[in-house]
């Protein structure tokens, strides 16, 4: 049998985020045979240990893997303190009771493509700042973006908390809400982004959605409806979790 540190085994249990699970370690709210854990470093092995959370015992769960359509004014969050709906209200109205998390995030105000699962390890990997994972966003713009601002997207962009990496930017087209559309393809996930690098060239956004992440996208997939991956798609991410870190 071989041990791994705790907020792996928590992470992979489908209980938390690691980084929640660190969280929930230092708080002495983990036990290991009946002792209380809260050094990160500490290690257990979930074949021969009693390992509990919050009391209760700890248990291997079945990996979920959702894609969502999430709406504007939605949270990407579980639970909300002003009352707001969140992408765990939309999981249980569609009769899905494992509990799962976001794979990133999406703004109160963005649409679109949204990761959840109880798979910590593929969270962990597909989350992580250093990975290049392309994300692609569709915006509706008030003004026409010249051939020059659609450049400037592309080389890069000075933000508050630095310079953008190279994105790609199609060109745009009029769309039928009498807005001019166009995409942009980006590996970072800082907060707020795309929306922030539009504004930094003068765009007035007035739409955003996520497309695409990585090699998903939402055909056939209803604003607000969600649907379980495929074997061959989850199989396919974590593949790319995996390639990512090597």
């Amino acid at each position: 049998m071989s041990s791994e540190r705790l907020q792996k085994i928590i992470s992979a249990a489908g209980a938390a985020s690691r980084r929640q699970a660190e969280t929930m370690i230092q708080a002495g709210r983990v036990t290991v045979n009946g002792k209380i854990v809260s050094e990160l470093g500490a290690k257990a092995d979930w074949q021969t240990d009693r390992i509990e959370l919050d009391g209760e015992p700890l248990l291997r769960a079945a990996p979920v893997y959702l894609l969502l359509n999430k709406p504007y004014g939605v949270i990407t969050s579980l639970s909300d303190p002003q009352g707001r709906k969140t992408v765990a209200d939309l999981v249980t109205l569609a009769g899905i009771s494992d509990r799962v998390y976001p794979v990133g995030r999406l703004d109160y105000d963005t649409e679109g493509l949204l990761l959840l699962t109880n798979d910590g390890e593929l969270t962990q990997g597909l989350s992580h700042p250093k990975f290049e994972i392309e994300k692609e966003y569709q915006l509706d713009v008030e003004q026409k973006p010249s051939p020059d601002v659609l450049k400037k997207l592309e080389q890069g962009v000075m933000l508050a908390d630095g310079m953008t990496a190279a994105a790609k930017a199609f060109a745009p087209v009029l769309a039928e809400n009498g807005f001019w559309r166009f995409r942009i393809v980006i590996h970072e996930g800082r907060n707020r982004q795309v929306r922030r690098m539009a504004e930094s060239v003068g765009l007035v956004v007035r739409r955003l959605k996520r497309v695409r992440y990585a090699f998903l996208t939402l055909n056939g997939l209803a604003t607000g409806a969600l649907r379980h991956l495929t074997a061959e798609e989850a199989t396919r991410l974590q593949e790319l979790a995996r390639n990512q870190r090597e």
